[in-house]
C-alpha cells in the first residue's frame, strides 16, 4: 500500500479503537535512500563506523546477473530504516540481519525490548537447530523447543528520545507501548566483522546439505550453493571476498598516509591504531575463508567475471569511482569519530589523480605505487592475507 493509506489506515484505527487483528506496522522503510536530500537525522558518532553502509552507497551487494536484480537491489540498497507503528504493534523474537549490530532510536514513543544473550541462543530453536521461536509471548511447545524454558531474559523499557544498542547475536523481541516512530540502521565493522563470516559460513552448510544428493549431476555444485546462500542470508561467500577486499584497500590508503605524516592532515594515534584493527580483523576472517571448498583451485576459475573483476585488479579498483566514494566516506567516517566533526573535510574532486584520501595533502600522491608494490592482483584469500601482512610489516 502507499504511505498515504498507511497513515489513513494507522488514523482510522486509532480514532475507532480497533483491536489488535488490524493494527499494520510499517517497517524496513529506505527512507534515507528514497530521499537522501531531506537529512532527517546525523548518524551518532557511536555508530559512524559503519562499514555497512558505506560500502552500499557506493556499490552492489551483489555483482551476478543471477542473483542481482531489481527486486533484490531494492531489498539491499542500504540498511538504514524508519518504523511506524501504533500501539500494540510489535517485531517477532529474531537476531538481526548478518549478526550486525544494531541501533533503535525513539522519535516519539515508548519500546519494550526482551534480550537474549548469545550464550542462550541455542534455548530458543528447537531439536534440529533449524526452526526458532516466533513468539516468546505464545505458549511455547516443549515438546518442539525442549529447552526454551532454560532462557532468562533482561528486559528494559526505551522512552522516546533513548537509543538502544543491539550487540551482534543478541536474539530480541520489541513491542510498542505506544504510537512509536524510530530509526533503525544495521552495520558491521572490524569489530564485528567474524560474526558476519560465522553466519555465512554457518547458512553455507546448512544451504549445500539441502542438495548435497544432486552434487554429481550438477554442472556449477558450488555456483549453485553460493546462489542458495545470497538468496537465504542476503550475500554469498564471493559477494563477501568483494567487500572486505574492497575494505582492506581503502584502510591500507589510510594506513598509508599514517606512515608518510608530511602527506596528510591530522590523524590521531586511535586512529592509526583503527585502521590497524580493521586490517588484523580482515585478515584473521580471510584466512578463514582460505580453505573453504568456494575458493579452491577449480571454483576459483568458475568464479563469474563481475566478481572476479571486482576483486582481483588492485589498479582497476582504485581507479573506479565507487572505491573512491568508499574510501572518501571511510575517511570521513574516522575524521568524524576523531574530531567530532561531521562535515569538517569535503570530497575531493574526482578527476585528481593520485590517492582520495581526504586527509592527503599531496596532488601528485603515490599510494597507488606503494600498493601494487606489494601485489597486483589478488586470485583469493590467501592473496589478500598476504597483501595486508605487507602492508602491517612495511609500516
Amino acid at each position: 500500500m502507499s504511505m498515504r493509506e498507511f497513515v489513513d489506515h494507522w488514523a482510522a484505527s486509532s480514532s475507532n479503537g480497533d483491536s489488535d487483528g488490524s493494527l499494520l506496522y510499517l517497517k524496513d522503510w529506505h527512507f534515507v535512500k528514497e530521499y537522501p536530500g531531506y537529512v532527517a537525522y546525523t548518524t551518532p558518532t557511536f555508530f559512524a563506523d559503519d562499514w555497512l553502509n558505506m560500502y552500499l552507497d557506493s556499490h552492489p551487494i551483489h555483482r551476478d546477473s543471477d542473483i542481482a536484480n531489481h527486486t533484490n537491489e531494492i531489498n539491499c540498497a542500504d540498511y538504514r530504516f524508519v518504523y511506524m507503528g501504533p500501539k500494540g504493534t510489535w517485531t517477532p523474537l529474531h537476531a538481526d540481519v548478518f549478526r550486525s549490530y544494531s541501533w533503535s532510536a525513539n522519535v516519539c514513543g515508548r519500546k519494550l525490548w526482551l534480550f537474549l544473550p548469545p550464550s542462550q541462543s541455542h534455548f530458543v530453536f528447537d531439536r534440529n537447530l533449524r526452526s526458532s521461536v516466533y513468539n516468546i509471548n505464545d505458549d511455547v511447545s516443549e515438546k518442539r523447543f525442549p529447552e526454551f524454558n532454560n532462557t532468562k531474559w533482561l528486559e528494559c523499557t526505551q522512552e522516546q528520545n533513548e537509543i538502544i544498542f543491539v550487540p551482534s547475536g543478541w536474539y530480541h523481541q520489541v513491542h510498542n507501548l505506544e504510537d512509536t516512530i524510530s530509526i533503525n540502521h544495521n552495520w558491521f565493522n572490524g569489530y564485528n566483522l567474524h560474526w558476519v563470516w560465522n553466519l555465512l559460513h554457518e547458512d553455507y552448510k546448512v544451504a549445500k546439505d539441502y542438495i548435497e544428493d544432486i552434487r554429481d549431476i550438477c554442472d556449477d555444485f558450488e555456483g549453485l550453493c553460493q546462489r542458495n546462500l545470497a538468496a537465504n542470508t542476503g550475500m554469498n561467500f564471493y559477494d563477501f571476498f568483494v567487500f572486505i577486499t574492497r575494505f582492506a584497500l581503502a584502510n591500507i590508503v589510510e594506513l598509508y598516509h599514517i606512515q608518510n605524516p608530511k602527506d596528510t592532515d591530522f590523524i590521531s594515534a586511535e586512529t592509526a591504531n583503527h585502521f590497524v584493527y580493521n586490517l588484523m580483523s580482515i585478515r584473521d576472517v580471510a584466512s578463514k575463508m582460505v580453505s573453504t571448498e568456494a575458493f579452491n583451485t577449480e571454483n576459483i576459475c568458475n568464479i563469474s567475471e563481475q566478481n572476479r573483476s571486482a576483486f582481483s585488479d588492485i589498479i582497476k579498483i582504485l581507479e573506479e569511482e565507487s572505491f573512491r566514494r568508499l574510501l572518501v566516506a571511510l575517511s570521513k567516517a574516522y575524521n568524524y569519530i576523531d574530531r567530532g566533526q561531521k562535515d569538517c573535510l569535503k570530497m575531493k574532486d574526482s578527476s585528481q589523480k593520485g590517492c582520495l584520501s581526504v586527509t592527503c595533502l599531496k596532488p601528485d600522491c603515490n599510494v597507488v605505487g606503494d600498493i601494487i608494490s606489494f601485489m597486483r592482483e589478488i586470485h583469493g584469500p590467501m592473496d589478500l592475507v598476504t597483501l595486508i601482512d605487507s602492508a602491517l610489516s612495511d609500516r
